[in-house]
């Protein structure tokens, strides 16, 4: 499927997108997005290029690309390294966390 499908709305991911519009609140090209690829390191499946693919869009499941007003990338890594109050404020601004991977083996 093209990006410009899951722009438009049309097949599949219509009903999804309208979904994602109606929780924001908002038109997605009025919303700003918090990416976290941070969990596309961990897994079976993890590499390096993974979290690249999915910041910049070129992911199978594109969601950065979707026409956002902006989007931010938060590294969960680098939590510890910044003050608390800036990195929490930064995701309280956001109108929506697009957060990448998951497939994590547990224990």
């Amino acid at each position: 499927m093209s990006i410009a499908n899951y722009v438009s709305g049309k097949g599949e991911f219509g009903s999804i997108l309208a979904t994602l519009v109606d929780l924001l609140g908002k038109p997605i090209a009025e919303a700003d997005a918090l990416c976290i690829p941070t969990a596309g390191h961990g897994g079976p499946y993890g590499d390096p290029h993974g979290p690249w693919r999915f910041i910049s869009g070129q992911s199978p499941n594109p969601m950065t690309e979707l026409g956002w007003k902006s989007v931010g990338v938060l590294e969960l890594t680098a939590l510890p390294g910044i003050d608390t109050e800036r990195w929490v404020s930064w995701v309280r601004e956001a109108d929506a966390l697009l957060v990448n991977g998951g497939d994590a083996p547990g224990p």
